[in-house]
């Protein structure tokens, strides 16, 4: 497993840097986030250091996304919120502030004020099918 110099979460991983550790198996780590968007905001991360999803290897996929169930379980169970969002940041533009690659697991409330805005579009005419045209051929 690759390890970046200044990651604080390979520190974690490696048990330099403390963490409310959540889960752990021999490919994935899970830890409280220390600045939460509720209390019970969970943190997903491969051992190996991976920048964004499209790094991680297709191998470590499965263990990810099983971790993701047990975890997002465990929460709902013990925290017992009104729903819960799973979202990964991958880029800056994104909003990626740490370069591991990394999934979020929160607790939702009704009326928690939390609010993603979103500026939704409108295809125009044919662009639904040129976008799609566009993806499609890059799919090997």
């Amino acid at each position: 497993m690759a390890e970046h110099m200044s990651c604080i979460f390979c520190d974690i991983i490696s048990g330099r840097s403390p963490a409310e550790i959540i889960y752990e198996d021999d490919k994935v780590i899970s830890f409280l986030d220390i600045k939460p968007i509720h209390f019970g905001h969970i943190l997903l991360v491969p051992k190996g250091h991976y920048v964004d999803f499209l790094e991680i290897p297709e191998d470590n996929l499965h263990s990810l996304i099983h971790a993701t169930r047990v975890v997002t379980d465990a929460m709902m169970k013990g925290l017992k919120p009104d729903g819960y969002n799973i979202f990964t940041n991958n880029g800056v533009a994104a909003g990626q502030s740490i370069f591991h690659f990394h999934m979020h697991i929160t607790p939702r409330y009704f009326n928690d004020e939390i609010k993603f805005m979103l500026n939704l579009k409108n295809y125009k005419e044919t662009e639904m099918k040129k976008f799609a045209d566009k993806i499609r051929r890059k799919i090997q």
